[in-house]
């Protein structure tokens, strides 16, 4: 895809070099190389100009972002995708559980970055995997993509200053308290290279904010909203277990499969500012079928 991006140049920018004026509406360094590489990657008026090029008020800045070829060794893959917003610069996608997010060894063409390969295929359109947020391969729900290299830049950093809101719905066992925050560091688990532990000693800052939504005592089963104010490996699943209710169906943390197949972790809503256009965009996945049950049930207690 191609993205034209415009910018009038005002008295209050006057003297600014093109590399200065870029650095303050969060262009990287990596961004800015390949915009200097582009013949045309830089137009003030029109004209192809240096990044030591010094603006004055009345100049128009053009740039112009090209994917010139999609992500290489991602084979395009058929699948259905629930595509929950597409715009010229994001996407926000409701992943289903058992889906990584990227190939892997065992995961070579049967991922989410195959699948959104074949559907830019078929619209025509080179299109480069940038997965803002992450999801483990067994927790459903939203996640944010990159469609070009600015907006991919300036997403990353809103994930970096917890500037994108985004709120987790899990079934844990037992009744859960009322509310609470988690703040207990985690750390690798010994002799392991994926589970993760609470180690007061050498873990690192963990702060996990938990609502109860309703205790449903015929399955003695709580579902519970959570926020991450930190984003740790497996952070929701190590505090919850932490804390005594651990999330039910979790391979690696309360391997009890009886109720559900996968950990009962749901990335259920995402609110953030357009980094492009200012707009305030808010997005809600539903609980998916297989964590539907403890709604349906009639012994169900809601608690608000």
């Amino acid at each position: 895809m191609k993205k034209i991006l415009t910018y009038p140049i005002t008295l209050s920018e006057n003297g600014q070099s093109v590399a200065q004026y870029l650095k303050c509406r969060g262009f990287s360094r990596h961004l800015l190389i390949r915009l200097k590489k582009s013949p045309a990657g830089i137009l003030a008026n029109d004209v192809p100009v240096p990044a030591n090029y010094i603006l004055r008020p009345g100049d128009v800045l053009t740039l112009s972002l090209e994917e010139a070829e999609s992500s290489p060794h991602i084979v395009p893959t058929a699948m259905d995708l629930d595509i929950v917003y597409e715009d010229e610069d994001l996407l926000v996608v409701n992943k289903p559980a058992g889906l990584p997010i990227h190939p892997s060894q065992g995961h070579f063409d049967r991922t989410l970055a195959n699948g959104m390969a074949w559907y830019f295929q078929q619209k025509g359109e080179n299109f480069v995997y940038r997965a803002i947020n992450r999801l483990d391969r067994d927790t459903s729900g939203l996640l944010i993509l990159a469609r070009h290299a600015l907006s991919g830049a300036l997403l990353s950093e809103m994930v970096k200053n917890r500037s994108i809101r985004r709120r987790y719905l899990a079934i844990a066992r037992g009744a859960v308290l009322p509310e609470g925050v988690i703040t207990a560091p985690i750390a690798r688990a010994e002799g392991s290279a994926i589970k993760r532990c609470v180690d007061f000693e050498n873990g690192d800052y963990a702060c996990t904010r938990f609502r109860l939504v309703f205790y449903n005592p015929f399955y003695d089963c709580s579902l519970v909203s959570l926020a991450l104010e930190t984003g740790r490996t497996h952070q929701i699943r190590v505090h919850m277990e932490h804390i005594g209710f651990p999330l039910i169906g979790d391979f690696l943390y309360n391997p009890d499969m009886s109720l559900i197949s996968r950990q009962a972790l749901h990335s259920h809503s995402l609110a953030f500012v357009h980094p492009l256009t200012g707009q305030a965009l808010a997005f809600h996945a539903p609980l998916p079928k297989d964590m539907m049950f403890i709604l349906d049930h009639p012994c169900r207690s809601p608690l608000g």
